[in-house]
Formats: structure tokens, sequence, C-alpha cells
């Protein structure tokens, strides 16, 4: 008999759109492990400049992303606007997605259990290019995006919560250059799967998103018979 595969929910979209909040909250509530594949282009982005390199540079970004490890995934520093930008660069580079798809892939078909050994339901990946490569056959894809403003006013609230000065037209032109190359880059680029559910949350709160997203995952868990 053959073993039926993990259910997984691939959520993409720009910076600040909201998807990590919401990727973290519907893992908890359906019972899925969680993967936030942005932190381990930042991890590799935090290695690279802890070593004062180029994150243009392939062959540094490489060998930094092999040596990516859960103490670097949970680093305080992964947040920081340097980390952030350093890894929209190095993100862009084809070896380095070769490099952390594996690692992805093996997540979604293979979630890991819970701190208290539960075993999870699936897996809910979030990213730039789950949906579109990663996990092209994901039982639920959403794309979930605001605009560049709304994503702006967002990050700007983050960073002055943590205490980073800040303004509102430095925090916007740089979700404007960091959307630039996530959408233009010549591999995998930001883009939603044509079979994914498009949220814009712009003028949403994070309850309402989660509503709609709960309902369309609790549908597609019927729909497969879960």
């Amino acid at each position: 008999m053959t073993a039926r595969r993990p259910f997984v929910v691939a959520i993409d979209g720009p910076a600040a759109s909201g998807k990590g909040t919401l990727a973290r909250r519907l893992a908890e509530r359906f019972g899925f492990a969680h993967l936030d594949s942005g932190k381990l282009y930042r991890a590799t982005a935090l290695l690279v400049l802890a070593e004062g390199a180029d994150p243009a540079d392939p062959d540094t970004a490489v060998a930094a992303a092999r040596r990516v490890s859960p103490a670097v995934l949970g680093d305080p520093l992964l947040s920081s606007e340097a980390v952030a930008r350093a890894s929209s660069i190095l993100s862009a580079l084809p070896a380095v997605r070769a490099e952390l798809l594996a690692t992805q892939r093996d997540f979604a078909a293979h979630p890991p259990a819970a701190a208290n050994g539960v075993k999870p339901r699936g897996a809910v990946l979030d990213g730039r290019d789950i949906g579109t490569v990663v996990c092209r056959d994901a039982a639920v894809k959403l794309f979930v995006t605001a605009s560049p403003e709304a994503r702006a006013g967002r990050r700007l609230r983050e960073l002055r919560e943590r205490g980073a000065t800040a303004i509102y037209e430095g925090v916007l032109q740089d979700m404007r250059e960091r959307d630039a190359r996530d959408s233009l880059r010549r591999v995998a680029p930001l883009a939603a799967a044509p079979d994914a559910v498009t949220m814009d949350t712009t003028g949403l709160d994070a309850d309402e998103v989660f509503e709609q997203a709960s309902d369309i995952i609790a549908r597609a868990l019927a729909a497969h018979g879960l």
C-alpha cells in the first residue's frame, strides 16, 4: 500500500505581505509543520556578512548556504534590514537556490515532528517560489500580497518596535527595489502560481486574512478526505 503524501500548503508573496505570520498561524491551527524558507536565505546572508564578503559572489554564498544550521536559523539578527537586503541579492543566484531547494523539498516530503513528538498532518511553507518551484504539487497554494505602501508601513512599524531608526520613504524605496529584484530575477522569480488563490491584504487585518485562508484549507482537507 502506497503511503499518503503529506498535505502541503504553499504560501508565496512579497516582503511584508503578512505571509509569514499567516503561515505560522495556519500551521498551529491545522497541526502542520512550518518552514519559513526566507530564513534559509537570510541565514545564508548572515553568514556571508559575518565574513565581510559580497552576497553577490556565488562561491561565497553557496559555501555559506551549506553551513546553515538550526542555531543560525534562530539568530535574532536575521530580522535586520542589512541581512534582508543581502538575502534579496544572493537569493537571485541560481547556485544558491539550487543548494537550498533540496532542504525545502525534504521538509515538505517529510514534515518533522513537533517538540512534543506529535507527527504533523502536513506542512506549510512560505516564501517567494514555493508554489511555482519548490512544491508545484502542493494541495493548496496561496499568493499573499498588498500594496507597496501598505507593506512599507507594516515594515516601518516592525523596525520601530525593535528600536531601529527608519523613515517611511526609505523603507518604501527599499521595498520597491526588493520587489524588483525578486520579480525580475532570472531563476524562480516571485510570481503567483497559475493555480494559486491570490489574497490582497491591503485593506484586511491579520485575523480576516487568517479566517479566509483557514476556510480554503479546511475545504481542501475535506476534499482530500482528511
